[in-house]
């Protein structure tokens, strides 16, 4: 479960390059009820969306050349430059090295060693995310990736994050990770699955994808699809989760939702 209680090596902000942040803010408006605030003429087109007044996230128009739109999640760290260090030494790749976002914070943005990308986030006067695990927030992480084990072992170099296997199927482990220091029962903050043969076949790479609660997922599947969206994964119950779905967002940009049990 996701607290805001900004524990090291767990999700603390998320954000989302569009190439056309209005029309990405109109869909998920349309979806969630998500507001757009601005963060200022010096920011180079990023805002906040907001639910109920709260930060859940952020969004911007794409800057790396041959960026496709896609979410970017950001984990926790009391010190961005020890972290690069620790994903460079683990064998990750650094893409953004660390840098001062104006007095709000520092970030860095990485590539893990099977392609996904993912950044961290040292907070200043922006700790990060101030709501989740609520309709319409950020409620769970999942990285579909080429080389589980890999990665696995990168994140946990990198994190120290706990791991937790359950085999689903013969063939299919899932991975249930969480971080030191994180508090309650349920401390699972995210999963990571091996990418199956026809999933390769089929063209896709290892990424990252944010789920975001919903009260009704099928009413939600409906709204997103309705907006432009297409349907990766129609609703489906997963026993001991919930009813979940996932999408592509009308700029191609993957999020999934759940309606947890």
């Amino acid at each position: 479960m996701l607290t805001t209680n900004y524990v090291p090596g767990t999700p603390t902000w998320l954000d989302l390059g569009a190439p056309d942040p209005g029309a990405a803010a109109a869909f998920y408006f349309s979806v969630f009820g998500w507001e757009y605030q601005s963060a200022g003429p010096e920011s180079g087109g990023y805002g906040f969306f907001l639910l109920d007044g709260k930060m859940l996230g952020g969004i911007g128009p794409l800057t790396e050349e041959g960026a496709s739109s896609a979410w970017t999640l950001y984990f926790h760290t009391p010190d961005a430059d020890a972290t690069t260090k620790l994903v460079q030494e683990a064998g990750g790749t650094v893409r953004v090295p660390p840098m001062d976002v104006f007095s709000f914070g520092r970030m860095a943005a990485y590539t893990d060693p099977a392609g996904a990308e993912f950044a961290v986030w040292q907070p200043g006067e922006t700790r990060g995310m101030e709501v989740v695990s609520q309709p319409g927030a950020l409620c769970w992480t999942e990285l579909y990736t080429t080389d589980a084990k890999a990665v696995t072992d990168f994140y946990a170099a990198v994190f120290s994050w706990n791991t937790a296997d359950t085999q689903l199927t013969p063939e299919i482990v899932y991975t249930v990770v969480s971080s030191p220091g994180a508090e309650g029962a349920d401390t699972g903050q995210g999963g990571i699955m091996q990418l199956q043969q026809d999933n390769l076949d089929a063209g896709s790479t290892s990424e990252w994808h944010p789920y975001f609660a919903v009260a009704d997922c099928d009413a939600s599947f409906a709204r997103a699809v309705e907006a432009g969206a297409t349907a990766l994964i129609p609703p489906m119950d997963t026993p001991g989760v919930g009813r979940l779905a996932m999408f592509a967002d009308p700029a191609g940009a993957p999020f999934a939702i759940l309606q947890p049990e």
